[in-house]
């Protein structure tokens, strides 16, 4: 959700930490112009697993869901610069994925998160 609009299904493909290619089953019409609002819109400006499995519903606020255990979520653009972060955009989106189903991934090619919880 970003500014009240649901873009779901969203697919990107990233090519040397850039995204090349971004679709959507619905509200592409809004995601596209977004990274296109300057260079670090296409970048990621923060990466991180929800971790808290008390919540199981979605709110539709994603600063709530975000943190719902077997998720992740990956922000495009602005990074925290006071972590480290040094990605600059006038956008930061939060993305959310639910891998409590099916949902796999992998680190230095290696297995490490399954069906929404860490391996190791």
């Amino acid at each position: 959700v970003y500014a009240g609009r649901e873009v779901a299904d969203i697919r990107l493909e990233f090519r040397a930490g850039t995204v090349v290619q971004a679709t959507a089953a619905r509200g592409e019409d809004l995601l596209n112009p977004l990274l296109g609002m300057d260079e670090g819109a296409r970048r990621l400006g923060e990466a991180a697993f929800g971790t808290n499995y008390n919540i199981t519903n979605f709110s539709r606020n994603t600063l709530f869901d975000e943190k719902i255990g077997g998720t992740i979520h990956l922000a495009l653009g602005e990074s925290f610069a006071e972590i480290g972060g040094q990605n600059h955009s006038a956008l930061h989106w939060d993305m959310v994925c639910d891998l409590r189903q099916g949902g796999e991934v992998f680190a230095d090619g290696e297995l490490i998160y399954r069906d929404g919880k860490f391996l190791i």
